[in-house]
């Protein structure tokens, strides 16, 4: 028998971005709002986006030209996006109190640098309609009566409740980071009731190298710099960007937009990494260059001198892989030495190993198939009154903000129908 203590219009499960997000949107809409989340404070993945500064977004107005960054999946995207897209999501944002600033590449930030500002401004909106939270809660299980979701079966705290409701949003994740709690229960839960759930891994993750060196290397972040993709000598593809050197090899927007080729690469054939750390300078300037920097400083030591004409952390690298004598003045430094630099400077070579797992990704790859969900309301084509949103859609997406506004998106429009259902 229903414990009508325990029913409510809405259930959400999952108090990450997107569950938080469809809760608040729910309430906002008079519906009488649960949510569930198993940790015991909500918005832990969140709190880490962009380094602890949340990216929550990125702003391109133009729906076509943003929802091309999800390159085939983009298809599905419009209805949803049509209803709660980047505009409307910054005026959000923006109405509830959440100053923000765009920096490069249209990578949106609160202007306070802090994840916490953005979980304050959901709390806050959950609050308004009055959600009621319960934190340390992990469902079990769902309960199914006449192959209907009625409720679910929870622990709070070691003590078993039942809470019944009308329609349920998923919002547990995916696989990432399953330190914040994303362990793969949503997916689970999905493939009990028959949804398809292609294969997943990680996706948007740091990539390993052989080269024992780099760890020399470890922390250097370099900005606008171009990589390329090798196999067989061959390009396979390059982009400009942000990079980060880590104690295992390589991570920053641009490596981990490129790391799900790399991955499948991999699987086929050895691939090379090439870095560029002067894509705007071609040989021959950067040469020129070069000779009237040592022009300048010609008794100088080349281990000294050099850190002024690239990294400091870099510098001792390039002179060890060049094979310079570091001990020599400048103006020792023969032409073929010379040339050596500048090719390690235009064409410096990693050996890619390997993907870092599923600990260090972004997000995941796979998920539930989109043919399954009506993308007009999130709503499951399998479980009529069950919602799925953010990390747990089959949605591969770059990093910058756009994982964040799939979840405001699926989380509001998710929101929305739940309630409409009541």
């Amino acid at each position: 028998m229903k414990n009508i203590q325990n029913t409510y219009d809405v259930i959400i499960i999952g108090g990450g971005p997107a569950g938080m997000m469809a809760a608040g949107r729910a309430a906002e809409l008079g519906a009488n709002v649960l949510l569930l989340e198993k940790n015991a404070d909500l918005g832990r993945k969140l709190l880490i986006t962009g380094g602890g500064r949340c990216n929550l977004m990125n702003f391109e107005p133009d729906t076509r030209r943003f929802l091309a960054r999800f390159q085939d999946r983009q298809k599905f995207l419009f209805s949803p996006f049509s209803q709660f897209g980047v505009t409307q999501t910054l005026d959000f944002f923006n109405s509830l109190g959440l100053e923000t600033k765009i920096e490069a590449e249209g990578r949106v930030f609160p202007t306070s640098d802090s994840s916490q500002s953005v979980l304050d401004v959901m709390i806050s909106y959950m609050k308004k309609g009055r959600v009621k939270v319960k934190t340390k809660a992990r469902v079990l299980e769902f309960i199914i009566q006449k192959k209907k979701i009625i409720g679910v079966k929870v622990d709070v705290n070691g003590k078993i409740t039942d809470y019944y409701s009308k329609t349920f949003v998923l919002a547990t994740g995916g696989l990432s980071r399953p330190d914040t709690g994303s362990t793969g229960d949503g997916l689970n839960w999905l493939k009990s009731l028959g949804h398809n759930i292609p294969d997943t891994s990680p996706a948007l993750v740091p990539i390993k190298t052989a080269e024992k060196w780099v760890e020399k290397l470890s922390g250097l972040s370099l900005t606008d710099v171009k990589l390329k993709i090798l196999t067989d000598n061959k390009k396979q593809a390059e982009a400009k960007g942000k990079l980060l050197f880590t104690h295992f090899g390589l991570s920053g927007p641009l490596v981990l937009n490129m790391s799900r080729l790399v991955g499948d690469l991999l699987k086929l054939s050895p691939v090379t990494l090439s870095i560029d750390f002067r894509p705007d300078t071609d040989d021959k300037s950067l040469d020129i260059e070069l000779i009237n920097y040592l022009a300048q400083q010609p008794n100088r030591l080349i281990k000294n001198c050099l850190t002024g004409f690239m990294s400091p952390t870099l510098a001792p690298i390039l002179i060890d892989l060049a094979e310079v004598y570091e001990a020599n003045a400048f103006n020792l430094l023969k032409k073929p030495e010379r040339l050596k630099i500048i090719n390690l400077i235009k064409n410096f070579k990693l050996t890619a190993t390997g993907l870092m797992g599923l600990d260090k990704a972004i997000v995941t790859r796979g998920g539930t198939d989109l043919t399954e969900i009506d993308l007009k309301t999130m709503q499951s084509r399998v479980s009529k009154n069950l919602y799925i949103v953010g990390d747990l859609l089959d949605i591969d997406r770059p990093s910058g903000g756009y994982s964040l506004q799939l979840c405001w998106t699926t989380g509001y429009v998710a929101g929305s129908w739940a309630a409409l259902q009541n």
